[in-house]
């Protein structure tokens, strides 16, 4: 096969996977997408086409495994800025990984290792596509909120914070932490809870279901970390 054919199906190849990808991520809002992705596998694999025409040219002086070391090095800062931290949550570790994964593949698929690069594009595509479900699934809590609670003290039995974590509970709620603020002078008690919770909340139900358990209930809040 004439070597520019070889070379020509190498970046299509990387290109497809590329896009793909782009486009899983771009269809969950992320802002790394098409272009970045296509960008980045292409890029790699022309950098990869470069480090194996290098070691297959005696006639071009240098070391090969330099570029591929650059490629990883640079893709780690790259992948480094796509990740945030939203109070206590943290975003973009899988478009991190994918960032990372597309290297690879466009690097791999540079070097001619058409198979074992396929076999890996399938098995992070239906990890990509089917896990996010069965995650949630099996860990419904992902969101990190903050709970506030604020109840009149006046003739009550104070039993109103066990009676709350059972109803966070039930729906889905994981309580990592509890602030209890006493106000003497004006009879009331804040919890403040910092809680994971499932993605679909309905925090209209919740409070109902608050108030009807508690007549003392005054507030109930559920804020965003």
């Amino acid at each position: 096969m004439n070597i520019y054919i070889e070379y020509t199906i190498r970046l299509a190849l990387s290109f497809v996977c590329s896009f793909i990808l782009g486009l899983e991520r771009k269809s969950h809002q992320h802002i790394v997408g098409i272009r970045t992705l296509v960008s980045m596998g292409l890029s790699c694999c022309l950098l990869s086409i470069l480090s194996v025409y290098m070691a297959e040219t005696p006639a071009v002086n240098g070391d090969p495994t330099r570029i591929a070391a650059g490629v990883i090095t640079g893709i780690g800062f790259l992948g480094g800025g796509a990740i945030l931290k939203l109070g206590l949550n943290i975003r973009g570790l899988t478009t991190a990984a994918i960032i990372f994964m597309t290297s690879a593949l466009g690097m791999s698929f540079g070097a001619g290792l058409y198979i074992p690069t396929v076999i890996t594009f399938f098995i992070i595509l239906i990890i990509l596509l089917t896990m996010d479900k069965v995650e949630k699934k099996i860990f419904p809590a992902a969101k990190t909120k903050s709970v506030i609670i604020q109840v009149s003290t006046a003739g009550s039995d104070f039993d109103f914070q066990e009676k709350f974590a059972d109803i966070m509970k039930s729906y889905g709620f994981i309580v990592h932490d509890v602030n209890p603020q006493f106000h003497p002078k004006d009879n009331i008690m804040q919890l403040s809870y910092t809680v994971k919770t499932p993605d679909k909340l309905d925090a209209v139900k919740i409070a109902k279901e608050f108030s009807e358990k508690n007549e003392n209930l005054i507030s109930f809040t559920i804020i965003d970390k």
